[in-house]
């Protein structure tokens, strides 16, 4: 993508600097300086009723007005202001990164370390410190490796994630869901729910990518980066933290490729990666090469691609691994498959003779093909399996570590586990999986009960009035996805 020489020289000259030299003021940008015009501040000195935009308003408005241009000036963004409030965001029981700096350790002189910070920053010196490595368990009984950055390096991750995001929000697409500002799972879920319903979906692709954080090209990630960005100090800032490596038993180790997985920026970077790797692809591919109705669910690394036709799903899959393997990815051969799905799925399936329609799981959810009442398609939603059974297995374990605190200790504990896990999969269609767990919840509360003595006698009768203390009754929280999916777009945004 080249940019006209005049545009990128309209976004490397601010128009407004501060008034004094002494204070330091956010240079706008997009447009050339004016004669006599210098001094003046961003927004107005006296209240009033008109409307003022703010820098990163500026970058974001250059940003959606020109799909091309490049920014070369953004690393004045990254003021005191910004990282004071990235601060105030951060956990504040995080668990530190290698350098032991927690949270509260560095609120204790807040302002001194942040000048000193924003000072190494625009000085050159600042350097990016390792992660910290640690594992935890997958649902297949892997571990996944996650990296605990410094404080400082979460600050600047995230002060940069919010000048980027001005940028690359406007160039998204909108079939892509993960890690973005203002999106969640479930409006994922509702996309895709509302596009097998409404759309001639026969066949559907569930795809996974294989070791995808880990697999991701550092100097493709450069060369997508600069796309879009022109600021050379904000290309090595995101340069250090991809080269920063972990440190693991007190051991530096540094790979060839990946980013740092539990790292602020990791999930933008992904999302830029496949944005240019995939997204942009899938776009021109249905437009161009399909021959019937094409839709698309991104999450991350995990999406779902539904055909019309059988020929469309075999011949996408074929050029996808093509295409992947151009840009270090590959496809994981035992989560990636195309099934039949659908309205029609069920009775095709009869005619021929074979079983009931197979299902697919995305973001926890195990998607099967049903009938109302009525004889009508239902595109029922249940909790995964897994996700039941390693969550109850995570409360038991917790049980027996909490059996000698007071019962209403153990009641309030298990009615904010159950809310939890109510709040993402009190979805409609999903009632019998949750009573489920509620009754598995109950199971494993009284048999830790009744392990605490070998006196004990909490009968069915006292658990019975635990339960209805303690225990919140099934109840469904989210509308239907069509309800909410039209809420949301207004019926000016096309199902995916």
């Amino acid at each position: 993508m080249m940019n006209d020489q005049r545009k990128s020289d309209s976004l490397d000259v601010p128009t407004k600097l501060p008034n004094k030299t002494s204070a330091v003021a956010e240079a706008a940008e997009g447009r050339r300086l004016a004669k006599g015009n210098v001094g003046q501040q961003n927004t107005y000195r006296t209240q009033c009723r008109v409307s003022v935009p703010s820098a990163l308003d500026r970058v974001r408005q250059a940003a959606r007005k020109d799909r091309k241009a490049k920014f070369t000036a953004l690393y004045h963004h990254l003021t005191i202001e910004r990282l004071s409030a990235a601060f105030h965001v951060l956990k504040r029981n995080a668990a530190p990164g290698v350098d032991g700096v927690t949270w509260e350790q560095y609120a204790a002189n807040l302002q001194e370390n942040l000048q000193e910070l924003h000072a190494r920053l625009h000085r050159g010196a600042y350097r990016a410190k390792p992660s910290r490595r640690v594992n935890i368990p997958k649902a297949d009984g892997r571990l996944r490796p996650l990296g605990i950055a410094s404080l400082e390096d979460k600050l600047v991750q995230r002060a940069v994630v919010e000048v980027l995001n001005c940028i690359y929000e406007t160039d998204f697409l909108g079939f892509s869901y993960g890690f973005r500002p203002g999106r969640s799972q479930h409006q994922a879920l509702d996309a895709l729910t509302v596009a097998i319903r409404r759309r001639k979906v026969n066949w559907v692709l569930d795809a996974d990518i294989r070791g995808y954080f880990d697999a991701i090209s550092r100097e493709w990630m450069v060369r997508f980066i600069e796309h879009r960005i022109a600021d050379r100090r904000i290309v090595r800032l995101i340069q250090k933290w991809l080269s920063a490596g972990v440190m693991v038993d007190g051991q530096w180790m540094q790979g060839e490729s990946g980013t740092p997985q539990g790292a602020t920026i990791s999930p933008l970077l992904a999302n830029i990666y496949l944005h240019y790797a995939l997204d942009l692809w899938v776009q021109h591919w249905r437009n161009k090469h399909a021959r019937g109705d094409v839709i698309i669910t991104r999450w991350a690394d995990d999406f779902i691609v539904g055909f019309q036709y059988r020929r469309d799903a075999r011949q996408f899959l074929r050029e996808l691994r093509e295409r992947l393997r151009k840009f270090a990815l590959e496809l994981h051969p035992d989560k990636t498959r195309v099934l039949e799905f659908g309205r029609f799925a069920a009775v095709s399936r009869k005619t021929r003779g074979q079983g009931k329609p197979e299902t697919f799981n995305f973001l926890g959810f195990t998607h099967i093909c049903s009938k109302t009442q009525a004889g009508e398609f239902l595109l029922m939603r249940q909790t995964a399996c897994e996700r039941t059974s390693r969550k109850l297995q995570e409360v038991k374990a917790e049980l027996q570590r909490r059996r000698h605190h007071s019962v209403p200790e153990q009641g309030e504990w298990l009615q904010s586990v159950i809310r939890g896990h109510f709040a993402y999969y009190a979805v409609p269609t999903n009632g019998q999986p949750l009573n489920r767990f509620r009754s598995g919840i109950i199971r494993y509360w009284h048999h830790a009960l009744r392990r605490r003595s070998q006196r004990d006698r909490t009968t069915w009768q006292r658990m019975q009035r635990l339960t209805e203390r303690w225990i919140p009754s099934v109840k469904i929280m989210h509308p239907w996805p069509d309800t909410r999916f039209d809420v949301r777009t207004q019926g000016k945004s096309p199902v995916r």
